[in-house]
């Protein structure tokens, strides 16, 4: 194998100039489909065959090329793509809006927007790899089908399952994001029509809250607007970095806004970008040791009290007293996992008796905390100084807290309810520039239908308290007989990979009955002797094949309209909503999931599924929204008003959008910039608007946040905590993962993009050079990690004392397996991460770094700890990239 041979991609070379518009070309608006953000673009189209001019009135930028200096809109060849529309060759052009005023402002944008028209459908690339027919797999090879044979398969034998194994046996595992008719279509089948409790969405093995902890202290997790970002002078980020992976906020309104000399303070074992940006600029990096975050949080808190550094003002009028904690318990049954959490007493406090919660744990001193956290304790002072410290003239500095993954996703409970105990008590939460909120991942694209049957699960909490059902470990159990996934990769996203993975084929193309022809009585008897044998049936919805979900294991492959190809609403993470304009043909017969849901549910003769266009569904989603932070019915409801469709009046409002929820004024649609915000209370209400307590107090009964306590030592966390850390006499490590900047989940497009299926071919390791230099790994050597014992919940273990869900009990009562997880990365040795800790690719379904973690749910919130892998580093061999100078770049991160 030539050192140069790179197996990931073919031989592409960037264009080196893009066809300007001619002056008539068509312009429509949309979004970028990736991260958080969802900077605003907009598309230029015009037949193939016509070019504009390079004079001003010779093109539709109306600007004359070349030009020297700083000049937009400016497009780059891979901003540039030629697709179908209406069945003939177009030229696009997708370029971030330059006339913007809000989210990238004039037209900032991040290098995975910046290649968003390399995503479109184009036989003559990698897109070409698009997923064009419906297909049934036959002897082991999918063969193309109609989608009348396809849907009618999948209803015969769902109406087999239903009637014999109940809703139980009938799971769905899907986006929470791609988009509001998706979405709401989705659920209205699972929750609604089918009614099972079998569905989870595609970053959790349930369908629970991210950060619960802010949830129970009254605090809605998307409450900030981005200009908040902008005003404030202290940031502290918890658990992640806005420069990777929310590129634009970090940009455009962390390094500007308002208030361009920030202060920011970086949670995390690893030094990307934006943390060496930070740093140099007067910031302080935390390198934290996985997992600690609350201990260090409370420790902060520890200084605050006994500097008197708090900020008393707002704690005396928006952090609930005793009473005002239990305020509208009443006496019934406290019947979830909510009530459960916040009724007794564990969690729950008010000013006095939290001081004395921190105050009271050795834990919570300086040099213990120091110690426990890997942190040095001049760092934690100085922190506490940043964020709280009046100045000589009593002004408080103006501190935001973000925090993401890093936090939620290693102590979910602890983490989360720390985080929003000290920041309340620095006053931030609901005042401009003073907010408490997450950076967010994926948009904001769920509208659940609501029905829902969470009920039906039979795991319960302590006290036989509802709980959210955990698909992962009903596929696990082989409990599941019919699954249809729509946009994920489900394994590689989720804790033990391999194990979900090995499950599934046993279930699937491991069971003996195989459908050998495609008559339609046929499959039905193959599919009916596999589920009576314990076997499964396994539909997979997507764009592209996806390894090994897809390509191995599927029954029946779907193939999915996505964003360009179909018109399509969603919320960004400071809820502002817009139309994603439909611009191109969906290739082949790819469909919306929303129109594939819709003619199976019709398949099975359930009611409702009617719809003629998206836009119909987005109407009728609306109903289901009224009591929501997306709250969009009124945009709906004027639109019926004008006599347009809802689509088109969102249409109107371009890249700008309007922020959710949407409220009248004066006969005006209105946007809220941010919630809890006294602000926001008008008073009278008009039209359809739903006034809700959120929008101008915390989300409690008393309108007051609640301090929430969150001691180390609480053995649902300690037990596990102390089980999954590295052995050092294994030679373990910890292995987390993460995203970095240049791709965007999966790499399902960016693979596909030759720019950066050069620059990221294969997934990465961050190694510490102490970690890396005893086991002879350099950068660019392919190394295994392995972990052998990887630890697996497993039944549905009914909780009757709180003891019952812990991991040591769990253990004892045989609910807790072991197994082993591998995967294979190519290692970039570097002193930007911590010593003892590495950083592999999150989310790359070759390499699963998820593997390594383990399947055991935080017993509080049943939400998974993915930042906790372990394993040990092996290097097998140099990889083709270690000596290359054309793909794949082995530098540090920490480069501004």
């Amino acid at each position: 194998m030539s050192k140069e041979f790179n197996p990931h991609s073919f031989a592409i070379y960037a264009k080196d100039h893009v066809p300007l518009p001619p002056k008539d070309a068509e312009v429509l608006t949309t979004a970028c489909d990736y991260c958080t953000i969802a900077c605003g673009y907009k598309v230029y189209r015009w037949p193939v065959g016509r070019e504009g001019g390079a004079r001003a009135a010779e093109n539709a930028f109306k600007m004359d090329f070349p030009f020297t200096g700083v000049q937009r809109p400016w497009a780059s060849p891979s901003q540039h793509n030629v697709v179908r529309y209406k069945g003939k060759p177009h030229h696009v052009l997708v370029i971030p809006d330059f006339e913007a005023t809000v989210v990238n402002r004039g037209g900032d944008h991040s290098v995975r927007g910046g290649t968003l028209a390399q995503k479109c459908y184009n036989p003559e690339n990698r897109t070409s790899e698009r997923l064009l027919y419906p297909m049934i797999r036959v002897r082991g090879t999918l063969m193309p089908v109609s989608w009348e044979l396809a849907t009618e398969a999948m209803a015969d034998i769902s109406k087999y399952i239903l009637e014999k194994y109940g809703e139980h046996a009938w799971g769905i595992k899907m986006y929470s994001y791609q988009y509001f008719e998706n979405t709401y279509a989705i659920t209205k089948l699972g929750m609604t029509s089918v009614g099972t409790p079998a569905i989870a969405p595609h970053d959790k093995p349930s369908n629970t809250n991210d950060a619960t902890g802010l949830d129970d202290a009254g605090l809605d997790s998307f409450a900030a607007s981005y200009e908040d970002w902008g005003m404030a002078e202290v940031c502290f980020f918890s658990g992640v970095d806005p420069y990777e992976t929310k590129t634009t906020l970090f940009t455009e309104w962390i390094m500007g806004g308002a208030n361009p000399n920030k202060t920011l303070i970086f949670v995390t074992p690893h030094k990307t970008m934006g943390v060496a940006y930070g740093e140099k600029n007067g910031g302080l990096w935390l390198p934290i040791i996985p997992g600690t975050d609350a201990l260090l949080h409370n420790a902060i808190a520890r200084i605050v009290i006994e500097k008197g550094w708090q900020d008393q003002q707002f704690i005396d009028q928006w952090i609930a007293n005793s009473w005002e904690v239990d305020a509208g318990y009443g006496r019934g049954t406290r019947n979830t996992g909510w009530q459960w959490r916040t009724t007794w007493g564990n969690w729950q406090s008010d000013w006095p008796d939290y001081q004395k919660f921190i105050l009271s744990r050795d834990e919570h001193k300086l040099e213990n905390a120091a110690r426990i956290t890997g942190l040095r304790a001049e760092d934690i002072l100085r922190c506490a100084e940043l964020i709280a410290k009046p100045r000589a003239d009593g002004s408080r500095p103006k501190t935001s807290f973000m925090l993401e993954k890093g936090n939620y996703w290693s102590n979910n409970y602890l983490n989360t309810t720390s985080l929003s105990a000290l920041a309340l008590m620095c006053g931030a939460g609901n005042r401009p520039g003073r907010v408490i909120s997450r950076g967010g991942g994926h948009q904001r694209g769920m509208m659940g239908a609501g029905g829902g049957s969470g009920w039906l699960n039979p795991e319960k909490y302590p006290g036989r308290r509802k709980k959210s059902f955990n698909l992962d470990r009903w596929v696990i159990d082989g409990k599941l007989r019919f699954a249809w996934a729509f946009g994920t990769t489900w394994y590689p996203a989720m804790m033990a990979s391999q194990e979900i993975a090995d499950a599934v084929f046993r279930m699937t193309r491991g069971n003996p009955h195989q459908v050998a022809n495609l008559d339609r009585a046929a499959i039905f008897e193959t599919f009916k002797r596999r589920v009576d044998s314990g076997g499964m049936v396994l539909v997979d919805s997507d764009i592209y094949p996806v390894e090994p979900l897809g390509t191995q294991h599927a029954d029946i492959v779907l193939p999915a309209a996505t964003w360009g190809e179909e018109d399509f609403s969603r919320c960004n993470s400071e809820r502002r909503l817009r139309l994603y304009a439909k611009f191109y043909d969906a290739p082949g017969e790819a469909r919306p999931d929303w129109w594939a849901v819709q003619k199976f549910a019709q398949k099975m003769g359930f009611t409702g599924y009617d719809w003629k266009s998206s836009n119909d569904v987005f109407e009728e989603a609306a109903r289901f929204g009224r009591n929501g932070v997306l709250n969009y019915h009124p945009l709906v409801v004027k639109a019926k008003e004008q006599g347009v469709k809802g689509h088109e009046l969102l249409r109107s409002y371009g890249t700008t959008g309007i922020q959710t929820p949407i409220r009248v004024r004066e006969g005006r649609l209105v946007g809220t910039p941010r919630l809890h915000d006294p602000a926001n209370n008008w008073g009278e209400i008009e039209g359809p608007e739903v006034q809700r307590q959120w929008l101008y107090a915390f989300n409690t009964h008393s309108g007051k946040a609640i301090l929430l306590k969150s001691p180390w030592n609480f053995p649902g966390w300690i037990q596990f905590y102390e089980a999954v850390k590295p052995r050092r006499e294994k030679g373990e490590i910890w292995v987390t993962n993460g995203r970095i900047n240049e791709t965007w989940q999966s790499g399902f497009d960016d693979l596909r993009k030759p720019y950066l299926a050069q620059r990221w071919p294969y997934p990465f390791i961050i190694v510490h050079p102490k970690d890396a230099a005893p086991k002879g790994i350099e950068s660019g050597d392919f190394v295994q990690v392995f972990n052998d014992t990887v630890y697996v919940q497993t039944g549905q273990p009914q909780g009757v004392l709180d003891a019952d869900l812990n991991f040591n009990n769990l253990m004892k009562d045989g609910h807790i397996k072991t197994t082993t997880g591998q995967f294979v990365a190519v290692a970039i040795v570097s002193d930007e991460i911590r010593e003892g800790v590495a950083m592999a690719n999150f989310n790359y379904p070759a390499a699963p770094a998820n593997s390594v973690c383990h399947a055991v749910p935080d017993p509080v919130t049943n939400n998974y700890r993915y930042k906790l892998g372990r394993g040990v580093l092996t290097k097998v061999g140099e990889s083709p990239y270690k000596h290359s100078f054309t793909s794949m770049t082995l530098k540090p991160r920490p480069i501004i």
